[in-house]
């Protein structure tokens, strides 16, 4: 089965998905959208209000500054895989819980990660980040990339936390100006050899 096929697979049982409660008051699933073979993958936390209506990730106002962003490095959002950890809204945007993050990740985030193959990953906010950082403060590690598995693994502010703390503009473009850089030398992990499975190793920040 093709990439293209798995993505459309996983989409298609992410908008039909029962699996915890926040299948109950969301108005669209959200699986996240982008090419099959991006080399760069954003994973936020899980869809806003824009995104439940449209069914779409990053469509308010945080995915337009990182649509800026992006063109700040001269990609396009067609360029790259954006997703969430939880596909569907929790209400009020309060903060997912933990297994509403446990049943979205282990049953549509891993399949979407294997199936793309991303040799970047970006964490956008510190619920993403503790995917990978288990220990670590968003305040201390950001923009800090580290070898994950055969990839580079980046933490990020989430774009709306700069939308926010307007303090935090600078530092969120600084991080991303540094993502051409992230790219080449993921290029250069693949050239060593495949990609080594994760472990709970593998993921210690220093």
């Amino acid at each position: 089965m093709s990439s293209d096929e798995l993505l459309g697979g996983i989409a298609e049982r992410v908008r039909g998905c029962e699996m915890c409660r926040l299948s109950q008051s969301r108005t669209h699933a959200v699986p996240g959208e982008g090419p099959s073979h991006a080399k760069i993958m954003f994973i936020g936390e899980g869809p806003g209000f824009h995104e439940d209506k449209q069914g779409r990730p990053f469509v308010g106002a945080a995915g337009q500054f990182l649509d800026e962003l992006l063109a700040s490095i001269q990609l396009r959002r067609q360029d790259v895989y954006i997703t969430n950890l939880v596909k569907c809204r929790p209400p009020g945007n309060r903060d997912p819980r933990d297994d509403e993050l446990d049943v979205c990740t282990s049953q549509y985030l891993e399949g979407q990660i294997e199936a793309i193959n991303p040799k970047v990953i970006v964490t956008l906010g510190r619920f993403s980040m503790a995917r990978y950082f288990p220990d670590a403060r968003i305040s201390q590690v950001h923009g800090q990339a580290r070898p994950v598995g055969g990839r580079m693994v980046v933490p990020m502010y989430h774009p709306a936390a700069a939308l926010h703390q307007p303090a935090l503009r600078s530092e969120v473009e600084s991080d991303f100006a540094r993502l051409p850089e992230w790219i080449e030398r993921a290029d250069s992990l693949g050239e060593s050899g495949p990609a080594a499975p994760e472990s709970p190793e593998q993921l210690s920040l220093f």
